[in-house]
């Protein structure tokens, strides 16, 4: 045994197992399209508050992904580990919007697509994914709903109300009614002919109708 083989490990040996060219590229590229990623998240984003440090994940997530499938790809002794580690981590953090989940599988595709040297792949379907979000993502097939709270104080004045209602809306749908004496709640899911909401003062003007409060809903419809 020579002095040098004393030095000599496995960990040492592996220090060279990557190139730095690779290691460059791979982390660059990753880089780029997490950020692609991320501009498409924010370019899509419709819910009430944006969450710029879900947008900056998404770039790490791409980033730390491609890492992996570096170490993995260098040594098959080490991505059987890998996978045994990885199989022990839990993500507790709750998924408010459906589209995220999407996001994330994006993010960590792009990530194992590129480490894995299939560069064309990962840009060409990255573009691609990121058009179809554009188009489709904002888009709705029906009118803004609003939810519409009337106080009215009997029948009379709820029919007066619903018959005014039925000439400057598309659709009105009753969600809940509460009757109590002298007094009638409704909830009613409305879809405006137009963005208008003048309608609402000539409402609040009928004889019997206490107040009319009108909300944007901002969550998901199946229609």
């Amino acid at each position: 045994m020579t002095f040098s083989d004393i030095f000599k490990s496995s960990f040492l040996n592996n220090v060279t197992a990557v190139s730095p060219l690779d290691m460059a590229l791979a982390l660059g590229l990753s880089f780029c399209l997490g950020l692609f990623i991320f501009y498409v998240y924010k370019k899509t984003y419709s819910g009430v508050m944006f969450s710029s440090s879900f947008g900056v994940t998404l770039i790490a997530m791409t980033m730390i992904t491609s890492l992996v499938i570096l170490a993995i790809s260098s040594n098959v002794v080490l991505s059987l580990g890998m996978v045994g580690a990885l199989s022990i981590v839990r993500f507790r953090t709750a998924i408010k919007e459906p589209l995220d989940i999407a996001f994330l599988f994006w993010a960590i595709a792009a990530g194992i697509v590129l480490a894995a040297g299939m560069i064309p792949l990962a840009v060409f379907g990255s573009v691609l994914i990121g058009i179809v979000l554009i188009l489709f993502a904002n888009r709705r097939a029906y009118r803004n709903p609003y939810i519409l709270v009337l106080h009215c104080d009997g029948a009379d004045s709820e029919k007066q109300a619903k018959a005014y209602l039925n000439r400057y809306v598309e659709k009105c749908v009753v969600k809940s009614k509460t009757a109590r004496k002298g007094m009638v709640e409704l909830n009613l899911e409305i879809r405006l002919k137009d963005e208008s909401t003048d309608f609402i003062n000539a409402l609040s003007d009928i004889g019997g109708v206490d107040d009319a409060v009108l909300v944007s809903y901002n969550g998901d419809y199946m229609g």
